[in-house]
């Protein structure tokens, strides 16, 4: 699933721990109390980026909470460098679960639930 940000603070959808972030801070890898193992990439080749634009705010092995702000992104920097601001959230081993649901197209805000996933 994906979402355009409205503003650069990319927040955590759920508690989690941070298994990686990439130096660049263009991506960040969690790990779900049940064991989801989610990918949260900020924009589209922003990895050419090369880190301009991206503060991280969390680090390798931090523990976070929904709503923690993973990393702060230059919005207007992103698209002045030519690159689409859409941030996905990829669910990296949805075969570990019986079903994966995201929400359907709309507004989200903080509190908003895109995901939902099940293991039997």
């Amino acid at each position: 699933m994906a979402v355009v940000p409205s503003d650069g603070r990319i927040l955590a959808p759920c508690d989690a721990t941070v298994s990686s972030i990439y130096d660049t801070g263009h991506a960040v890898c969690l790990t779900t109390e049940t064991g989801g193992e989610l990918l949260i990439h900020i924009g589209i080749d922003t990895v050419r980026m090369e880190g301009k634009g991206f503060t991280k705010k969390v680090s390798d092995g931090d523990q976070v909470k929904a709503g923690d702000v993973l990393v702060e992104a230059d919005l207007d920097a992103i698209r002045e460098a030519g690159y689409d601001t859409a941030t996905m959230m990829i669910l990296t081993n949805a075969d570990d679960y019986d079903s994966a649901k995201k929400a359907g197209p709309g507004q989200v805000d903080a509190s908003s639930v895109v995901m939902k996933i099940k293991k039997a």
